[in-house]
């Protein structure tokens, strides 16, 4: 049963407002997050560069040609996934630092007072 459109535009409202209050929610009921995504690339990648050592590897029995091919297959995987792991690294740091900037400074705070406490008592 199809929507009709003032249903799918109040739908479209919901999901809007749903990503501006919490946009890490959002992206996990979209599916698919920009980390997994570049996990999924390096990890593809590796496979890619194994594929390139095999043909470096059968190159050296059968034709010159194949090993440039497995050469040039394995330094394209590299920079693939040199690549896509700085992303995933670049997601993490995003990540963590819009988790909860409040949490993270009362968390601080609780740990400075500890210290202050600890150096006190030992004066």
């Amino acid at each position: 049963m199809a929507l009709s459109e003032d249903e799918q535009r109040l739908l479209a409202q919901m999901e809007e407002a749903l990503a501006a209050e919490d946009p890490k929610l959002a992206s996990t009921l979209r599916g698919t997050t920009t980390r997994r995504l570049h996990r999924r690339r390096a990890a593809l990648a590796g496979v890619g560069f194994l594929i390139g050592i095999a043909c470096l590897i059968g190159g050296m029995q059968l034709s010159p040609a194949l090993s440039i091919a497995g050469f040039v297959i394995m330094l394209a995987a590299s920079v693939i996934a040199v690549t896509s792991w700085r992303h995933v690294g670049d997601a993490t740091a995003s990540d963590s630092s819009s988790r909860s900037p409040q949490g993270e400074k009362a968390f601080m705070d609780k740990m400075e007072e500890r210290w202050r406490r600890r150096q006190d008592e030992g004066k």
